[in-house]
């Protein structure tokens, strides 16, 4: 089949946080919103038809998985990404971020502490401070534009407090794509110090070629028992809205505490029009990512070419998977405060300021590249203007 990529879809008037908040976020209303990740795409044929058909069904009472559900999940993993999983280990969850959350209260008590990697998807550091847990934070390192794990620093962290740490894979914002060598050496750090992994490989399946994603979990079955993988096709075939995703706990022991804990809050309730989409879109929507892959390789070229030829003072970081960029702009004569102003009332373009991703993300902004090409030109060319008019 073929997908119209460059179709701009009015998302307007549909109570969408991306487009339909400009004013409560940003202040400004005529903004071009390209922050909040979720794209500006219509999703997978089959996930529109599945869903269809479910509605054609009148009454949207309490649901539960299928066994097809269970299945799409167990496939995917395989074919994707020659991952054998097994169905007793996957529990469903309302979302990746609160699969995290649910880890930090099941697997930590209040006083300990949780590595993260900075600069990185700003609810990581909510989910543990807001839950009486610390922060303990291992930087990224930044060499010629790219991002590495510091491991001599990461090393220096251990202490008796550090009871887990959680992973972003591939890593939002800076576009990394881990490599095996760097997964196994992080997997061996955590396990010779006995440091739970919590992985969110919701990006997993957004990876441009000549890159390859590999769950961290699928290394050794060693690591897979102390690794908590949390994934969902919510960013892949752009279903965030309907609020469904699995955890994968190969440890039967920490998966009843984690359902343990699941249960205690209430949150066992499926969302049925999300199982619908979730299975219709591993099951049938291999084809349409192939073709969004190139698509986002297409923008994300456009996107590097633009800068280096006519906004060199703004150098983004290539990523390697999501469709997630970060924008080094330290070079224009602006603070982090006056950055983030000129983004939304010069520029009047919606971006994610770099500093709600942490120490590192000063003078730093994402951009969401899920769009028409048509709407990344035309933000590309608005960034051009403001700033000729520093």
């Amino acid at each position: 089949m073929s997908y119209n990529f460059d179709q701009i879809i009015d998302r307007q008037q549909t109570n969408n946080v991306k487009w339909d908040q400009r004013t409560e976020v940003f202040g400004n209303p005529d903004l071009l919103p390209l922050w909040v990740a979720d794209m500006d795409f219509a999703v997978p044929p089959s996930v529109t038809a599945a869903l269809a058909e479910r509605i054609k069904h009148p009454v949207y009472g309490y649901s539960f998985p299928p066994p097809e559900f269970y299945q799409a999940v167990l496939g995917w993993s395989a074919q994707r990404h020659q991952w054998t999983v097994k169905q007793e280990w996957l529990v469903v969850t309302p979302g990746v971020v609160p699969a995290l959350a649910l880890s930090v209260l099941a697997f930590t008590a209040p006083g300990e502490s949780v590595i993260i990697q900075p600069p990185v998807y700003g609810p990581f550091f909510r989910i543990v401070e807001q839950n009486q847990r610390y922060l303990v934070l291992n930087p990224l390192k930044e060499e010629n534009g790219r991002y590495t794990i510091d491991f001599d620093h990461l090393e220096t962290l251990v202490d008796p407090s550090v009871k887990m740490m959680i992973l972003c894979s591939p890593h939002n914002p800076v576009g990394r794509v881990w490599t095996r060598a760097e997964l196994i050496k992080l997997g061996e750090f955590c396990s010779r110090h006995r440091i739970l992994l919590v992985s969110d490989e919701i990006h997993a399946d957004l990876v441009y070629p000549d890159y390859k994603h590999t769950p961290i979990a699928a290394l050794s079955p060693e690591l897979a028992q102390n690794t908590v993988t949390c994934l969902a096709p919510s960013k892949t075939f752009n279903l965030p809205g309907l609020t469904t995703a699995v955890s994968i706990i190969p440890d039967p022991e920490r998966r009843r505490r984690f359902q343990q804990v699941q249960s205690a809050l209430g949150m066992e309730v499926y969302n049925t029009l999300g199982i619908t989409a979730f299975t219709a879109a591993y099951q049938g929507g291999a084809d349409w990512l192939a073709t969004l892959i190139n698509y986002l390789q297409g923008n994300r070229d456009y996107l590097m070419a633009f800068f280096a030829a006519r906004l060199p003072a703004i150098k983004p970081v290539r990523p390697e998977g999501t469709y997630l960029v970060w924008l080094d702009c330290r070079r224009l004569p602006l603070t982090p405060e006056e950055l983030k102003a000129f983004f939304i009332h010069k520029a009047k373009v919606g971006l994610n300021d770099g500093r709600a991703f942490g120490p590192g993300g000063e003078g730093f902004q994402r951009i969401n590249i899920a769009c028409p090409r048509p709407l990344l030109e035309e933000a590309l060319l608005r960034i051009e203007q403001a700033v000729g008019k520093l």
